[in-house]
C-alpha cells in the first residue's frame, strides 16, 4: 500500500479517532490529544464544505470533550449514534445490556490486567496491559452478554459488545445519504479491525480506504501513524486555493 495524495475539496472525510488521529493509550481516558488537533480538524472540515465526520467506538460526547471547543459531525459507538449537525447532541440510547456491565465488573473486580469500559449501550473489555489474556477477555465478555441482542467484535487489545447490526460501514453509508456528505467521494481513514467495515463501505461507494499503521487491510492506501494522518490532513486544499488547483486524483 502506498501513501494517499491529499484529499480534495470534493471529498467527504470519515476519520477514526483512537489510533488514527491520536496515539492509542492503555485506557481510553488516558489518551493524549495534540493541542493543535481541534483546530486542524476544523480547518480540514472547512476545506471540504464541513463534510468531515469522526467515526469512533467512543460515544460522541466523549469525542466532543476531547476536541473541545470544536464539535464535528460523526458516528459514535460504531454508528449507533449519528450526527450530521455538530450543534446537535446525540439522543440517549436505550441499552440492551440488561445488567451485563455490572455482572462483568463484579467478575473482574481486583483483576488489574483487565479493564471494563461501560459505554451505556456498549461494553468494551480491554486487555492492553496483558496481551496474553485475550482468550480470558473474550470468554468473560461473551459470558456477560449471552442471550442479549448484541454482537462481540475484536479490536486492538479489546473485545467489545455492541448493538447487533451496527458497524462503521453502516455509519458511512447512512451519513453519505445526508448533507453535507451526499454527492461527495468518501475517504475513510482507520487503523483497527473495526474500521475495515468503513473502509470497504467507502470503496464500494466509489471512494477510498486508508489504513493507518500495521496489519492487513482492504484499503488501497496507507499512512504510518497518527502523526502522518495529521500531516495528510494539513495538506487539504484550502478554500482560497480551490480555483487554482485541480482536485487530487486517487
Amino acid at each position: 500500500m502506498r501513501p494517499p495524495p491529499p484529499p480534495s475539496i470534493t471529498d467527504a472525510l470519515f476519520l477514526d479517532f483512537d489510533g488514527t488521529l491520536v496515539e492509542l493509550a492503555e485506557r481510553p481516558s488516558l489518551v493524549q490529544v495534540p493541542p493543535d488537533l481541534p483546530a486542524l480538524l476544523a480547518c480540514a472540515a472547512a476545506s471540504v464544505g464541513e463534510a468531515l465526520a469522526i467515526v469512533s467506538g467512543r460515544r460522541l460526547a466523549s469525542i466532543d470533550a476531547l476536541l473541545t471547543p470544536m464539535r464535528f459531525s460523526g458516528a459514535g459507538l460504531h454508528g449507533a449514534e449519528l450526527r450530521t449537525d455538530p450543534r446537535e447532541t446525540a439522543p440517549p440510547l436505550e441499552s440492551v445490556l440488561d445488567g451485563a456491565g455490572q455482572w462483568l465488573a463484579a467478575r473482574i473486580d481486583g483483576d488489574t490486567a483487565l479493564w471494563l469500559e461501560d459505554k451505556g449501550a456498549a461494553l468494551a473489555l480491554h486487555y492492553r496491559g496483558a496481551p496474553q489474556r485475550a482468550d480470558d477477555a473474550e470468554r468473560l465478555l461473551r459470558d456477560a452478554v449471552a442471550g442479549l441482542e448484541v454482537e462481540v467484535i475484536a479490536g486492538k487489545y479489546v473485545f467489545e459488545a455492541r448493538p447487533r447490526g451496527v458497524d462503521k460501514g453502516g455509519a458511512v453509508r447512512a451519513l453519505m445519504q445526508r448533507p453535507p456528505f451526499a454527492g461527495r467521494r468518501p475517504l475513510y481513514v482507520g487503523d483497527d479491525a473495526t474500521d475495515e467495515d468503513g473502509i470497504r463501505a467507502a470503496q464500494a461507494l466509489g471512494g477510498v480506504g486508508i489504513k493507518v499503521g500495521e496489519g492487513s487491510s482492504a484499503a488501497t492506501f496507507h499512512l504510518d501513524n497518527p502523526a502522518a494522518v495529521r500531516a495528510w490532513l494539513a495538506a487539504v486544499v484550502k478554500p482560497g486555493q480551490a480555483a487554482a488547483e485541480e482536485p487530487a486524483q486517487i
